[in-house]
């Protein structure tokens, strides 16, 4: 198996979940930190350090995970590619999925057994910033993703500046995050290797967008991100963000962030439709079937993929009754399964996330039980959903309501649940992992689906 190159991080939205779902293929649970004892110890004592050190070691780790601006050259799209196509087991798929990041559809890939690609990873570039002036950080930025996107024209760098949910990690590095253009010749040549004549790609592309400066065709600068605040108040400030500042002691009322150009796809989860047309043109000239997913919300497709479980474990005759909330990088799609859990994903831990929870929740038949790990990476920014609104959510289950792997009285600043959530996981495995869903079988719960947020498109034939 390749490595992955060391200027990639692994904890983010594109990598974590697809060594998750690579590891499901194989037929093993992933374990964070697995192989590296000592650095699961390590998390595990910070957890219980006192609050200003812990935070400051956290932000430490961010920045020694970054790559020097030196080093901006050594980025290589078709290294990271290869780390990619290497991490799943050499045999044959009846799909492949690519483009967009999202919890929900590691989950669907795993219910199908096939590999998922994703267009987008972060290259985190160490530098060290006032947080509260994302203007600085596009002016530095302008140099290190010029030279990055000279070295990989594949590449469009989305360089992301959130100092609401990022605050401790945008101090030392810079978040570039990079979107594939392109296939390219490594995920190429697996797609070749891993479907059968006339088999389907399924193109993710979450319509997402976000304000942002159009640096360059190659370089987007975006001020915020999904979450807890609106684009609005990340560029003009408001009452709530006020409040915020002044408790942080930051000396500032708002940030000081860049006039945006116009709507651009969303540095992390949106979806750049550069690499939708040239897929077109590789199914098209290979006699693949591509089939469009279509979404706007980077949280529209976990209801369709809970439900499709549901679905599933009814027709084979199990109980569909125990509900497993994930967030963001937080998700085990294989011990999901041997729980004979409803996967959930949502995509952080905020008001926003918690009201699309409790929607989902009550629209649906009674869960049982309902397990729930809200990410907890020691920040409190604004519109985070305090553990109280987590709790009347889990109030929710007809028997038992629980926190899994996190304690409560730690939130948002227990990391030792990055360790501790996948044992707590496993203690709930009560049935093998079942067979994988047929592609047919996906289509006739599609067309039962009545809700509309996904919409699936076939735009070539084999």
């Amino acid at each position: 198996m390749t490595r992955l190159p060391d200027y990639v991080t692994l904890f983010d939205s594109g990598s974590l979940p697809l060594e998750a779902l690579a590891a499901h293929l194989k037929g093993k649970d992933y374990r964070w930190f697995e192989g590296s004892r000592i650095r699961a110890a390590a998390v595990r004592v910070v957890s219980h350090l006192p609050g200003r050190l812990r935070e400051e070691l956290y932000r430490l780790a961010g920045g020694l995970d970054a790559v020097p601006p030196r080093r901006i050259e050594d980025v290589d799209a078709e290294a990271i590619a290869r780390w990619a196509t290497r991490s799943y087991p050499a045999r044959q798929y009846p799909a492949v999925m690519i483009g967009s990041s999202t919890g929900a559809a590691v989950h669907l890939c795993a219910a199908l057994g096939i590999p998922w690609l994703p267009q987008t990873v972060l290259v985190p570039v160490r530098r060290t910033l006032d947080p509260d002036r994302p203007r600085d950080d596009l002016e530095w930025g302008r140099e290190p993703a010029a030279r990055l996107v000279e070295r990989n024209p594949e590449l469009r760098v989305y360089q992301m500046h959130d100092p609401n949910q990022d605050r401790l990690m945008l101090m030392h590095m810079g978040y570039f995050r990079a979107k594939r253009r392109r296939l390219g010749q490594s995920y190429e040549e697996f797609l070749r290797r891993s479907l059968p004549p006339g088999g389907t790609i399924f193109l993710l592309e979450c319509n997402f967008r976000w304000p942002a400066v159009r640096v360059s065709d190659s370089h987007f600068f975006q001020t915020g991100g999904y979450g807890g605040l609106a684009p609005e108040e990340y560029l003009h400030g408001s009452e709530r963000v006020r409040r915020h500042l002044e408790r942080l002691g930051a000396g500032v009322d708002r940030w000081d962030a860049p006039q945006p150009d116009g709507d651009f796809p969303e540095a992390e989860w949106g979806f750049d439709p550069d690499l939708g047309k040239d897929a077109e043109r590789f199914a098209r000239e290979n006699g693949y079937r591509l089939c469009r997913i279509v979404y706007d919300d980077p949280v529209d497709l976990s209801p369709f993929v809970a439900d499709l479980h549901r679905w599933w474990y009814r027709r084979l005759g199990q109980p569909d009754d125990r509900l497993l909330v994930e967030s963001f990088i937080m998700l085990q799609p294989r011990l999901a399964l041997t729980a004979g859990a409803v996967p959930y994903w949502m995509t952080f831990n905020s008001v926003r996330s918690a009201s699309d929870l409790r929607a989902y929740i009550e629209s649906r038949p009674r869960f049982n039980e309902i397990y729930l790990m809200p990410f907890s990476n020691s920040i409190e920014g604004a519109g985070l959903a305090p553990v109280e609104t987590w709790r009347d959510i889990l109030a929710k289950a007809a028997h038992r309501g629980e926190f899994i792997g996190i304690d409560p009285d730690k939130y948002p600043k227990d990391l030792a649940s990055f360790v501790t959530h996948t044992e707590a996981i496993a203690k709930l495995a009560c049935r093998e992992v079942p067979s994988p869903l047929s592609l047919d079988e996906l289509s006739e719960f599609f067309a039962r689906d009545t809700e509309g947020k996904v919409r699936f498109d076939i735009r070539c034939e084999a």
